[in-house]
């Protein structure tokens, strides 16, 4: 098994527990030495601007190469882009782009009169400035809102083209959803590297609800575990071996790139990251 490129996703934290959490994730993980790390937008856009202070603060403080989530979400197209122009001005030159969620109170996603309808349109509009590596969202189980999960594909493929360079996946629990949807990928003509997304388990009632909203499915098998797992007292045990195993049956089927959704909680993905063979760099730079 070979040693994987890895990545995190970082929140913006809204509260000042919240930061002091962000700061210790990223103190914990950087010595790590992600390729790069993301910073989301909160539902709806809600973190625009925690967003933006969040990415200019790790990027400028811990040298990371840092990839700021950017939506379409209540902006026009014009404000959408001036936030990417200060994103360029700062020296940040990735950016994940995605349609977004539909604000709080609202069932659908409904784009702004005077903003980009969806994520093709800005993937193009990002891609037309020349400033930056996009990036973008895939699904290995079917998205909510998609018809088939062929549709996820096509619309994937359709983001490749509009100038996206890479793709980073929903979570999933088991390896073959991912090896099933880049096969179907690589036959549709995709040819961009699409990097699974891993989400350790540290709440399992949260990962549910999560899992629920965005259709990742969710295997008998897994539920059972954590319900005898939670009653013997040893979750974070069974979900450190679990989140290992996937991640080590990825790297046996020819994946190079692995991206934690860390919630903030950075201890379980610095632990499956050292079980791989992860290592910190700032302690081997000591060492040498």
């Amino acid at each position: 098994m070979t040693t994987p490129r890895i990545s995190f996703e970082f929140f913006p934290p809204q509260t000042l527990d919240a930061s002091f959490r962000l700061w210790e994730t990223v103190q914990m993980l950087s010595p790590l030495a992600p390729s790069f790390v993301s910073v989301t937008y909160g539902a709806g856009g809600t973190t625009r601007k925690l967003t933006h202070e969040a990415v200019g603060a790790i990027h400028k403080n811990y040298g990371l190469t840092v990839a700021a989530h950017l939506t379409c979400v209540d902006a026009t197209r014009t404000e959408t882009l001036e936030i990417a122009q200060a994103y360029a001005e700062a020296g940040v030159t990735e950016i994940v782009a995605l349609r977004g969620d539909a604000p709080k109170g609202q069932d659908k996603f409904t784009a702004h009169p005077e903003g980009f309808a969806n994520s093709c349109e800005l993937i193009a509009a990002l891609a037309d400035t020349g400033k930056f590596k996009i990036r973008v969202g895939a699904y290995p189980d079917q998205h909510p809102e998609a018809a088939s999960q062929k549709a996820d594909v096509d619309y994937l493929k359709r983001k490749i083209d509009a100038g996206a360079t890479s793709a980073i996946t929903q979570f999933f629990f088991e390896a073959d959803t991912f090896f099933r949807f880049r096969d179907a990928c690589a036959a549709a003509g995709i040819n961009a590297p699409i990097i699974p997304g891993i989400l350790p388990i540290e709440n399992w009632a949260g990962v549910q609800k999560f899992a629920a909203r965005c259709g990742t499915a969710v295997p008998a098998w897994l539920a059972d575990a954590f319900e005898t797992a939670i009653r013997d007292g040893r979750q974070d045990l069974l979900s450190t071996a679990i989140c290992t195993e996937l991640c080590s049956d990825l790297l046996d089927g020819g994946v190079e790139d692995l991206h934690f959704y860390t919630l903030n909680r950075p201890h379980l993905s610095r632990d499956v990251c050292h079980a791989l063979g992860v290592t910190s760099q700032v302690a081997l730079e000591e060492v040498a």
